[in-house]
């Protein structure tokens, strides 16, 4: 019997519910089981039962699809309650309700909700509650508290035996499958699908997105399997047209029920076109056979965001958040930099985690970055700057590497390297500041550069 945290208390401040979450399994020490999660949702009375589900996995793009699909079920006149992880910023982003984290009071009557009954599953199980299966258990509970008329729910990593999946979805979306987390869900997209297929359960439609044929066949075996229904990007929906634009892009996509034209999305790159005619046919998906209304696609479409993705925060120079973290994910960031932006050079600001493939995911930045400033955020599992940068050396060569441990040093060098363009053979005013690299490394430069602090 592994040893159970102290019994809980209630608590008083969103403080005290982080320090009493945090003391808790992190979610990055797994134990590959349902059985605490369900034996959870049990004692609190089954609450992911009391609305529809649309539940989400993939590899990259579930937190900015999932707020799409929240968006314009909103603009539908339906309450949602929408779950992601990890948070950017503060924790509560997890938790959602009408497209807005609890706020500070709600999230700790959230918490206070469900802590009398965590030490009766912790003494109950060989393991205690996760972190990452509490605040699954809070949120579960908070929509059916709200009520919410649908829940659109995020997986931590991967299906099967993600704590999400106590849920039976009306709708399960897949977004494209990559390597990632392959010391938990394999080292090749056809094993990790064989993972992430377990959301899909009988007499649901699913919705996926663009597959390679190896992860296709696996989510058709899964498919046929329970009896699922599945639409398909590229044969039943997908991108008609896209086009850059001032501040994002415009779309004609063409849904399941009916094309619709002139969609203005206020996000930059080829990937968050794809994760919005998927969000698209989710909710074509969810709501029946009508078509929906080409007006309120597109004024929910003008309204999303999607924070710490190709996000702006900062003028002179420019200063752009992206959380990719995988291969797969700077593939992407790197197109849409070439697609959307003419910055000339960018300074790269980056920190990775210890358990990434750190040396693919440089490469595929590389093309892209005139210069690259190793740095590393405050969280344990963070890499070391200076052995992130032995890395980068290989890959950019001695010249374009430097290391500054603390990351708002790191962002600072990183602007004076930018406003020196004349250096890299350019004109000054062109250059701007790329930081990237992991969602921590992401949340806390927001933190220090929107925030203030």
């Amino acid at each position: 019997m592994t040893e159970t945290p102290d019994a809980p208390r209630l608590a008083e401040t969103f403080e005290e519910v982080e320090d009493a979450l945090l003391s808790r399994w992190p979610e990055t020490r797994l134990e590959p089981s349902l059985d605490r999660i369900l034996a959870f949702t049990e004692i609190l009375g089954d609450p992911q039962r009391s609305y529809p589900v649309i539940h989400l996995t993939g590899t990259n793009g579930k937190t900015s699809t999932s707020r799409m699909i929240d968006t314009l079920l909103r603009a539908l006149d339906l309450r949602t309650g929408r779950f992601t992880s990890p948070h950017v910023e503060r924790m509560s982003e997890r938790i959602s309700v009408d497209g807005e984290p609890l706020p500070d009071d709600d999230f700790v009557r959230a918490f206070n909700d469900v802590a009398p009954y965590l030490e009766l599953v912790d003494n109950d199980q060989d393991h205690p509650l996760s972190f990452f299966e509490t605040v699954v258990g809070m949120a579960y509970a908070a929509f059916a508290d709200a009520p919410v008329d649908v829940a659109v729910v995020e997986v931590g990593m991967g299906g099967s035996w993600d704590a999400t999946n106590v849920v039976d979805a009306a709708v399960a979306v897949v977004l494209p499958i990559a390597v990632d987390h392959a010391r938990y869900l394999g080292d090749n997209p056809a094993q990790i699908a064989v993972e992430k297929a377990g959301i899909i359960k009988p007499g649901s439609v699913v919705v996926l997105a663009d597959q390679t044929p190896e992860v296709a066949a696996v989510l058709a075996e899964r498919i046929a399997e329970v009896g699922a229904t599945a639409v398909r990007e590229g044969i039943d929906f997908g991108v008609a047209t896209r086009t850059p634009a001032v501040g994002g892009q415009m779309l004609t996509l063409r849904g399941l029920r009916a094309q619709y034209d002139d969609v203005f999305l206020p996000l930059y790159g080829a990937h968050q076109a794809q994760n919005a005619v998927v969000a698209l046919a989710a909710v074509e998906s969810f709501v029946g056979d009508a078509p929906l209304d080409a007006d309120v696609v597109r004024a929910a479409f003008a309204q999303v965001t999607s924070p710490g993705r190709l996000e702006i925060v900062r003028r002179s120079p420019t200063v752009v958040l992206d959380a990719a973290h995988n291969p797969h994910g700077a593939e992407a960031l790197g197109a849409a930099l070439e697609d959307s932006f003419t910055f000339n050079p960018l300074i790269g600001v980056v920190g990775v985690m210890a358990d990434k493939d750190q040396e693919q995911l440089l490469v595929a930045l590389e093309p892209h970055l005139a210069h690259v400033v190793c740095t590393q955020s405050s969280t344990d599992r963070a890499l070391p700057a200076d052995q992130l940068a032995v890395i980068a050396r290989e890959v950019f060569g001695e010249d374009r590497v430097s290391v500054t441990p603390d990351l708002g040093d790191a962002i600072e060098a990183a602007a004076t390297l930018a406003e020196a363009g004349a250096a890299f053979g350019e004109g000054l005013g062109s250059g701007a500041v790329l930081v990237t690299g992991s969602v921590v490394t992401v949340g806390e430069a927001r933190s220090l550069l929107v925030r203030g602090r």
